[in-house]
């Protein structure tokens, strides 16, 4: 299994950012990795949704944990690498700010687990500061 976890931090609470993440259809509006998001359901545990990459990759998933002001777990199965990718977004308080963890886990053979991780993770630090960013600008 390959897996990675990348941090960082921001002024809003756990709640404002929360609320950015609990809108995956306004996710393009800060995540420069997403085109847009098709739910099909509410955001929650079991429902599944697709990802589209700005390059029309379109990545079928679902959400495996959801808890308010904690974060979620997202889970996309990628056949044709043979691997299966879980990130979790989670929050936790840290005084006056709020720690953002992003946990990528590849589940899959080598080379693919590390290169598919490698790919899904690259950005996580910008998407992780855009979040923060986007948080604290509507807390504000």
């Amino acid at each position: 299994m390959w897996t990675v976890e990348v941090t960082g931090e921001c002024a809003a609470t756990p709640a404002q950012v929360f609320g950015i993440l609990a809108e995956p259809e306004k996710w393009s509006e800060w995540n420069k990795g997403v085109l847009r998001i098709e739910m099909h359901g509410p955001f929650r545990a079991g429902t599944t949704a697709v990802m589209v990459l700005p390059d029309s990759t379109a990545l079928p998933f679902r959400f495996a944990w959801v808890e308010a002001d904690k974060g979620f777990e997202d889970v996309t199965e990628v056949p044709d690498a043979g691997v299966v990718v879980r990130v979790r977004h989670e929050l936790s308080a840290t005084g006056h700010s709020t720690r953002i963890t992003y946990r990528c886990e590849v589940d899959g053979p080598e080379p693919a687990a590390s290169e598919v991780g490698a790919a899904v993770t690259s950005d996580f630090a910008d998407v992780i500061a855009a979040l923060g960013s986007r948080a604290e600008q509507l807390g504000a």
